[in-house]
């Protein structure tokens, strides 16, 4: 049988946030955008707290009503805890100019709100077809596609935009992928209706919980807005490789190891099994190519500690969208040094602060008692998703800044 083939404007692989994102503003600039996307939604996945930051990027792709509307849990925070110690930060107290609130999402559920809102402006989201070659040493990219039935297409694209998150399409199929720095992590996970009591408790912050022994262990806990929550460990590989037993019951044996964990969720229901990813960090030799850029963490997952993916996500769509406009309009683009290198600070912001989360120096910073409120209100602009604010010098000399702060607190 003959291979069919055809054109579109702009190629998107994957209809992640990314993915529905780019095309939203990709639409608003009247470019035809097609999106092949291997799962059918709503799917599940997991990266279910947004920073305040990613709330412009939603206005922009003109998704904000909708969202707003969705019915998500709201979230004007996080909290962290260790032991006895406890601190919070409330993102509307923070250094940067922006959002100050966001919510807590079934990704589920949001992932698939914001791809409708995308065919609604006009994109082509075509479900259960997946990408199985790339050809990027032509004039345009071409791109084979295998749909639902079995049967091969072939795409070419005025551009390519890879949105594919874990999958990593492009860098999985153009040899891209370079070893991340980071040791070998995974994650053991789910969902459980919490029974946790209204009384004391926060549910508009996601809740960081160190392990009791292990500074470079901790747990995840995200409320939604229906009773239930997100709950998960981190930890290498081989400290997870010491828990025994079915999924579920490995992360409640370590949920039981943390004293206020095993309290808080002492009436919580274990409805959902419970599942593991492993060696999620990743990088590549390059953001972009000719032809194509990658978005989000089809290029680079640092950890989700500071919950940073979705807002990574979200700010290399807007970049990549406003350069294809100048592209469009026949204007000479530099993808290194217009989108490539700004996108990489911020994300090596998130990767300063993610590296002395588990060397246990940033939870000296955030659990000492005497904090800076100015200090605090820079710290809090990152948490919260600003780390591209160049007005704030955690974010311009994250480094040194970082550095120094370790040693003052290290002293005490």
């Amino acid at each position: 049988m003959k291979q069919t083939s055809e054109h579109c404007e702009i190629l998107i692989i994957g209809a992640g946030p990314a993915g529905s994102v780019a095309a939203a503003l990709l639409r608003q600039q009247g470019r035809q955008v097609v999106v092949i996307e291997r799962e059918q939604f709503p799917r599940f996945s997991i990266g279910e707290s947004l920073l305040p930051q990613s709330m412009e990027y939603l206005e922009q792709a003109g998704m904000l009503r909708a969202v707003v509307e969705g019915g998500f849990q709201y979230k004007n925070g996080a909290a962290f805890v260790s032991g006895e110690r406890y601190t919070e930060f409330d993102f509307r107290d923070q250094h940067s100019q922006g959002w100050g609130t966001t919510y807590q999402v079934q990704r589920a559920r949001f992932d698939h709100l914001l791809a409708t809102e995308a065919e609604r402006q006009g994109a082509e989201i075509r479900y259960r077809h997946e990408v199985v070659s790339v050809d990027v040493d032509t004039a345009l990219p071409r791109v084979t596609v295998r749909n639902p039935e079995g049967g091969e297409y072939l795409i070419e694209a005025g551009f390519m935009l890879d949105a594919s998150g874990f999958g990593r399409i492009l860098p999985r199929l153009l040899k891209l992928e370079t070893p991340s720095n980071f040791p070998v992590r995974g994650a053991i996970f789910t969902h459980v209706e919490d029974g946790i009591p209204l009384a004391g408790y926060d549910r508009n912050k996601i809740r960081v919980t160190v392990h009791p022994e292990h500074c470079d262990v901790w747990y995840w806990l995200i409320p939604f807005a229906d009773g239930r929550c997100s709950l998960g460990v981190v930890a290498e590989t081989g400290f997870l490789a010491r828990y025994q037993g079915s999924e579920i019951e490995r992360l409640q044996t370590l949920v039981n190891e943390d004293p206020s964990l095993r309290q808080l969720l002492a009436n919580a229901r274990w409805d959902t099994p419970a599942r593991q990813i492993v060696g999620y960090s990743a990088n590549v030799k390059s953001l972009w190519g000719p032809g194509y850029a990658l978005l989000g963490n089809a290029g680079e997952f640092l950890d989700p500690v500071f919950s940073s993916g979705v807002t990574i996500a979200f700010k290399s769509a807007s970049m990549a969208a406003a350069l294809l406009k100048r592209q469009f309009a026949g204007e000479a683009v530099d993808w290194q040094n217009d989108f490539a290198v700004p996108l990489k600070k911020g994300v090596d912001t998130f990767r300063a602060f993610v590296e002395s989360w588990y060397s246990g120096a940033f939870q000296r910073i955030i659990f000492r008692e005497d904090q800076l409120p100015e200090i605090r209100r820079m710290i809090c602009s990152i948490l919260a998703g600003y780390a591209w604010d160049q007005s704030n010098p955690y974010v311009r000399e994250t480094k040194r800044r970082l550095t120094t702060l370790e040693q003052i607190c290290a002293t005490d």
